[in-house]
């Protein structure tokens, strides 16, 4: 097992939905999942059964699925990239659809340099709200 996040976008949407639900439920079961992701059950149990062989869940018969220590791992660093991209876009007032289309589709695709560097900028937007007036001026002016 590698402590690098998953190169597939695939494995990185089914981490963090898994995560989204054993936060909210305590476990996750292949349905749901199914259900979030808007796809087929049978792909989700062969996306499941890829996870448990690489060691990011356990399936339990007839209980659902649990992260492991390393899949809850990747799961919280999704989320929290996740997490960061919003608050980016929406300290720029963007509308609500915009943001998660965008967020979706970069999410999968930043390096964990250029996520330094957003995080980076995030705080010290929020850190100055006349800069963050400024540039939302400069960006409404086109």
């Amino acid at each position: 097992m590698s402590e690098a996040i998953p190169a597939s976008s695939a494995v990185e949407d089914y981490l963090e939905q898994l995560h989204q639900l054993i936060e909210e439920k305590g476990y996750a079961r292949a349905v749901e999942v199914a259900e979030r992701l808007g796809v087929a059950q049978a792909s989700v149990s062969n996306m499941l059964q890829k996870l448990d062989q690489d060691g990011y869940v356990v399936r339990e018969k007839y209980r659902g699925v649990v992260l492991t220590d390393e899949g809850r791992a990747v799961a919280r660093r999704i989320v929290a990239r996740h997490e960061l991209l919003t608050r980016l876009l929406r300290a720029f007032e963007l509308d609500e659809e915009i943001i998660y289309h965008d967020v979706e589709g970069m999410e999968h695709h930043i390096s964990r340099p250029t996520l330094g560097v957003l995080t980076a900028i995030c705080e010290e937007l929020e850190a100055d709200p006349a800069l963050l007036r400024k540039l939302r001026r400069r960006i409404r002016r086109g």
